[in-house]
């Protein structure tokens, strides 16, 4: 079984090389962090501001390449957590084929932002991301946790 989520929230960190992501269940009130590197936060960042980039990024990149292929993306699934790493496949359509590639989850998330498509997570990726969320959590900001005064 696969859960609907979205993408709820771009940390980006000055201070240090990892940025996250989180992504929340659709209709829902769980939610999981990822953490990324800092040309792929920025890089989904721009996509949410629909700001366009000087020269293609990867996913772009990967956009472009489906596209003159004959492919259409679908959707993006994240499937697997392992170690603290998240899997993801692209969903593409080509003619009445539906194919996987394997993909890394922030250039699937920035296609997924940028086509407005859906993303899903299977069921045992969220329910191991909530066990494993006291370890990456990203750092609460500065306050985002004021209500104690």
């Amino acid at each position: 079984m696969f859960v609907p989520m979205e993408l709820s929230r771009v940390l980006i960190l000055d201070t240090s090389a990892e940025q996250f992501i989180t992504l929340s269940e659709v209709g829902g009130e769980r939610s999981f962090a990822i953490k990324i590197g800092l040309a792929e936060a920025l890089a989904i960042e721009r996509r949410l501001r629909g700001e366009p980039p000087a020269r293609p990024q990867t996913h772009e990149l990967i956009d472009s390449v489906l596209l003159v292929l004959g492919g259409e993306l679908v959707k993006v699934v994240i499937h697997r957590l392992e170690k603290g790493t998240y899997f993801a496949n692209l969903i593409v359509r080509r003619g009445d084929t539906l194919i996987e590639v394997d993909a890394r989850p922030s250039d699937a998330i920035a296609l997924s932002v940028a086509r407005r498509l859906p993303i899903e997570v299977a069921e045992e990726v969220v329910e191991e991301a909530q066990e494993l969320r006291p370890e990456i959590e990203p750092p609460i900001e500065l306050g985002e946790d004021d209500d104690d005064e």
